[in-house]
């Protein structure tokens, strides 16, 4: 998979579009929420067999002759007859936020019937009232497959809006050989020998819920103390000049090229990472790790809703899923995938199953947490004082 020019989890610069709906919630005004009886709009699956999925780039399987081919996807349509419109529409959440907040604040169709969004903006549709409750009783593989530690996000309890696509961790990575030691905690981030040889990621919502484990915090019942307790600490590193800069994913250049020793950093990214340097490892630290996702959604008044929850139960399907994680390198969200690459013919494609970046194991799993949002009233404030950390 090549390297990647952005980051999935894209960093939150500045309130910018996104301030009238968390406002007009903040405030309480009714305008901007849907209730759960006005979102769905009239179905036309039936006799229309299509729907409008929208997606970031590079985060489907391929084919190796032809990279238009998306056999997955193929797949689908083949079984189904249902045509997919796929669209890799999807650079930044904020910036698609912005581009259908108008229609949905309305009450208006978008034009999109499934779309893949961070969860932390998945947040802010399921708060806002803007995705469709998901009719699970046609999603049997959903309901069998999707990993445990996935299933009662904070934001969505019961995961009945929204279903996760591809999972991650972010942590810490290291070039082991050019440092001399491990890094086994984030505490390990603040020793002497790394002073200006550290990145911390510039988007709040990528960055807060890793350094607050640090402090020993549980970050599924995060306070505002906690947060600021954290602001402090990196603000003193960075007055130390022990920070050296606040990235996107331009962190894996930075890393590549030494010009860092170790970084906030995500799973899936390293994986690449060590397929060209074997010196580069990723660590889950002693205190925990964020465990996250990028999420399903169908957006409101979506004009093919039960063809999209078809699409989507059919990337719970085990084989399917092996597929897709064999190609992104991603945490798989439907564990069950991992027999279907452990039995595969080819090696290195039976070697993914054994990968703890794509399967955590046992041990792994313990140390991961699903931290709870940052809610519409503490995001302003929040985004204030880590912008003017970061220098946003």
């Amino acid at each position: 998979m090549p390297e990647l020019a952005f980051s999935r989890r894209s960093a939150l610069r500045g309130l910018g579009a996104v301030v009238l709906p968390a406002a007009l919630t903040a405030c309480g005004v009714p305008a901007a929420y849907i209730p759960e009886d006005r979102r769905e709009g009239q179905d036309r699956s039936a006799r229309d067999q299509s729907l409008a999925f929208s997606n970031w780039p590079l985060y489907i399987d391929t084919d190796e002759e032809d990279e238009e081919r998306r056999p997955t996807l193929d797949e689908f349509s083949e079984k189904t007859g249902i045509e997919v419109r796929y669209t890799e529409e999807i650079n930044d959440n904020d910036e698609f936020f912005g581009k259908i907040s108008p229609a949905l604040m309305n009450h208006q169709e978008t034009g999109h019937d499934l779309v893949v969004v961070s969860d932390w903006m998945a947040a802010r549709f399921v708060h806002l009232g803007w995705a469709q409750k998901m009719d699970r009783s046609a999603q049997s593989n959903v309901a069998k497959y999707l990993d445990p530690q996935l299933r009662s996000p904070a934001f969505d309890e019961g995961r009945l809006h929204t279903v996760p696509w591809q999972s991650g961790i972010t942590g810490i990575a290291y070039n082991r050989k050019a440092l001399g030691r491990e890094i086994k905690s984030v505490k390990d981030l603040w020793q002497p020998d790394l002073a200006g040889k550290v990145t911390l990621f510039s988007g709040l919502d990528e960055s807060f819920a890793l350094l607050m484990q640090g402090d020993g915090v549980d970050v599924a019942r995060w306070t505002e103390a906690d947060f600021h307790r954290m602001c402090d600490q990196v603000e003193r590193m960075v007055k130390k000049r022990h920070v050296r800069r606040f990235t996107g994913n331009d962190y894996t250049s930075d890393l590549s090229k030494g010009d860092v020793l170790a970084c906030q950093a995500y799973s899936g990214d390293v994986i690449q990472l060590q397929a060209d340097n074997p010196d580069i490892e990723f660590v889950v630290p002693e205190e925990g790790a964020e465990l996250w996702a990028e999420s399903l959604l169908v957006p409101n008044l979506a004009r093919h809703k039960a063809n999209a929850e078809a699409l989507v139960d059919h990337y719970y399907d085990p084989a399917v899923a092996a597929r897709l994680a064999a190609s992104v390198n991603y945490v798989c969200p439907v564990p069950a995938a991992r027999e279907v690459l452990a039995g595969s013919d080819d090696k290195e494609t039976a070697e993914l199953a054994e990968n703890p970046l794509i399967f955590p194991d046992g041990d792994m799993r313990k140390r991961l947490v699903v931290a709870r949002d940052i809610s519409s009233v503490e995001r302003r404030s929040f985004a204030k004082r880590w912008n003017a950390i970061v220098g946003l």
